[in-house]
């Protein structure tokens, strides 16, 4: 996948701006900025938090067409499909990107676990309408992130990091209020994020549930319960989206053949990897390619 510098880059064909460390960034965004996100939505190896300020917004997001309206937030995790249909004329948003990695290892990631998969699981539509006065000053954060950004504050980076958990510990605050949802154990928090972590780094060598298991020192029945109950999927689930995630985006963006493709993906052979590919995304890995 993309990271997010890689895909900041794709989008808009230079970085926002020289020492930049592809971390984070915050911006206001409007139609044109907006639909340049098809270029890399679904292969960005970051988290994405769009508020919508005025006018409104489709999309189609893991196969389920919506549209926003203002004080509405939706929430991009990495790999998940999103495709940008329509906008209004007038409308404007703003946009906090969050590179996986640091999104994963910040003190607050229980709060990240939470925003990121149990609302998008346990509310019928992926996208969360926030009270008007939780909207003003989630967006008053952006905001204060967007100033720092365009600093020359010698300390920027932490004050990044810092006011981005500042500002997952206020989006937590509101969802406690706007959506009733069930309290995660400590314990099965602890599992799941062990499990987030380990799954990019070894999905492309490991597609079974028993390494995962066995690096966390627990049964490979217990993990499948832990991400079953955290989100509502499966532990293949979400080793098959990071392997189909990655071979399109090998098909997109290399040379390498098909059988190379597979061999990398640690797929038994050529046709095993062919196989998945089409019965995941209904076209073959050539018809994709060549698309």
């Amino acid at each position: 996948m993309y990271s997010l510098s890689e895909a900041w880059f794709k989008m808009h064909g230079q970085l926002p701006y020289e020492q930049w460390d592809g971390r984070i960034y915050c911006q206001e965004t409007d139609a044109a900025i907006t639909f340049r996100a098809n270029k890399t939505q679904g292969f960005m190896a970051a988290y994405t938090f769009t508020l919508v300020i005025e006018g409104w917004l489709t999309i189609v997001y893991n196969g389920q067409e919506l549209t926003l309206h203002p004080n509405d937030l939706y929430i991009y995790s990495p790999g998940l499909e999103v495709n940008i249909l329509a906008a209004s004329a007038d409308y404007r948003g703003i946009c906090l990107l969050a590179d996986e990695h640091i999104s994963i290892e910040l003190p607050t990631v229980r709060d990240m676990v939470h925003i990121a998969y149990l609302p998008i699981v346990r509310v019928h539509e992926p996208k969360l309408t926030l009270p008007r006065e939780d909207a003003d000053q989630l967006a008053a954060k952006m905001g204060e992130m967007i100033n720092y950004l365009h600093s020359d504050h010698i300390f920027k980076d932490k004050v990044l990091q810092m006011l981005y958990a500042i500002f997952l510990l206020d989006l937590q605050n509101a969802l406690d209020r706007a959506i009733a949802q069930r309290s995660v154990p400590q314990r099965v928090e602890e599992i799941f994020i062990g499990f987030i972590r380990l799954l990019p780094q070894h999905f492309a060598a490991h597609h079974d549930i028993a390494f995962y298991a066995s690096a966390l020192n627990i049964s490979p029945v217990y993990l499948s319960r832990v991400v079953r109950q955290v989100t509502g999927r499966t532990v293949i689930d979400y080793i098959n989206q990071h392997l189909l995630i990655e071979a399109s985006y090998l098909l997109r963006t290399t040379s390498f053949s098909i059988a190379q493709i597979a061999d990398q993906l640690h797929f038994a052979d050529t046709p095993s990897f062919s196989k998945f590919f089409s019965r995941k995304k209904g076209i073959t890995p050539k018809e994709y390619r060549r698309k």
